[in-house]
């Protein structure tokens, strides 16, 4: 079974080497994920998500409330985040080449004067893809000291579900293009947890001790990162 459906609920279900079933609500659109063992039947995943039910509406609920930006069309006067602080758009043109740097209180996008809104997208997505890479090495290196784990490789990728994935096997952790925008402690928050999934690999008992020692604030934070400005996300 790769996705249940109950009512107009699609959940995706993944079956791994565990001993129990585990079900999430995944920023920033709610989508539902159920992990099971391998010997889990089709009729005891259905009764565990039915079960969930009002859990997983009390979660979308949440996500559904929070603040979100509209569609971008990436003119003068659009709203952006820069490590969670607010700044107002202005685009520029230049022949001479795409430029993005910040001046007070206003991000300053310099592009040609015919670029297209995606054009312009992908000119502010490399910028902060260069913020959070310039960031991400002094980030790692404290968390993996707190941790004790190392990562054998780091990359950034712009994700519509998680904030961070981790690779077990080789060691590959992934963060979301998106931190860049968000408080720095929100980035600091989702490095430790993926580093954790490398002496855990479930999110159970154990892994919330290991988070309690390695970053005793995380559900404050995680629940500051779930309350800031989501990004416009189109179905």
């Amino acid at each position: 079974m790769d996705e249940l459906q109950i009512g107009n609920m699609s959940i995706v279900v993944t079956k791994k080497n565990i001993k129990n079933m585990y079900i999430r609500v995944l920023p920033p659109n709610g989508k539902v994920q159920i992990t099971a063992p391998h010997s889990a039947g089709d009729d005891a995943i259905r009764m565990f998500a039915v079960s969930r039910i009002s859990w997983i509406k009390k979660q979308r609920a949440n996500f559904e409330a929070q603040a979100r930006q509209t569609k971008r069309q990436y003119v003068t006067g659009e709203t952006y985040y820069v490590w969670g602080r607010r700044y107002r758009l202005d685009v520029q043109y230049s022949n001479v080449r795409n430029e993005v740097f910040l001046t007070g209180g206003h991000l300053i996008l310099q592009v040609r004067p015919e670029s297209t809104p995606e054009q312009r997208e992908r000119v502010l997505n490399d910028w902060y893809r260069e913020q959070l890479k310039s960031k991400l090495p002094e980030v790692i290196q404290k968390c993996e000291q707190v941790v004790g784990v190392h990562a054998s490789e780091w990359k950034v990728k712009n994700m519509r579900t998680k904030w961070g994935t981790c690779n077990i096997d080789r060691k590959r952790i992934w963060i979301n293009l998106l931190l860049a925008k968000k408080t720095p402690e929100c980035l600091a928050y989702v490095v430790t947890h993926e580093l954790v999934h490398l002496l855990e690999r479930n999110h159970n008992e154990q892994f919330q001790k290991y988070m309690d020692a390695f970053f005793p604030e995380w559900r404050v934070v995680k629940e500051t990162l779930n309350q800031q400005m989501l990004d416009y996300m189109s179905e």
